[in-house]
């Protein structure tokens, strides 16, 4: 399948589990807990730092129908004029396996395409397979972006 075709598809998200958008639903204490002690990129992060990003950012969360628990999450930094940068995607490694992860970042993508962004990035060491499923595509010209790396003493 083409990144063309990749980006009309829209994984099936099984009937147990919802998406939503609504910021009062994130569980922050339970997106810290993942974030800083299971997701290399951020290992570490301090909890209000978390909480200072999840109150800027557009939120996604997948919650199971039954409980309310939340399974998955995304956040997305963006103005919804021209850009967006896809960032914190994680799911709990009990629902792993079951297409959380690919409905979610298509839902990400859904959410933002009436808002005519010129483009959605986002970095990943080892999750290149989940995005190119719903249309991601490899930097084209990597040695046109350049990116200002401020020193920090602490976790990202």
């Amino acid at each position: 399948m083409t990144a063309t075709n990749a980006r009309n598809v829209t994984p099936p998200l099984a009937e147990e589990y919802e998406i939503s958008t609504d910021p009062a639903r994130v569980d922050a204490g339970r997106v810290h807990r993942w974030l800083s002690t299971d997701a290399y990129w951020a290992i570490g992060r301090e909890r209000e730092k978390q909480d200072r990003a999840i109150d800027a950012s557009l939120n996604f969360g997948v919650y199971d129908t039954a409980s309310g628990e939340q399974v998955a999450y995304a956040r997305v930094v963006t103005d919804l004029a021209t850009f967006a940068w896809l960032c914190d995607v994680y799911v709990d490694r009990a629902a792993r396996g079951k297409g959380i992860g690919t409905a979610l970042v298509a839902a990400v993508r859904d959410h933002l395409r009436p808002h005519d962004l010129r483009r959605i990035l986002l970095a990943t060491h080892d999750a290149h397979g989940v995005y190119r499923q719903v249309g991601f595509e490899t930097l084209e010209k990597p040695d046109h972006w350049m990116a200002l790396i401020f020193d920090q003493t602490g976790p990202a």
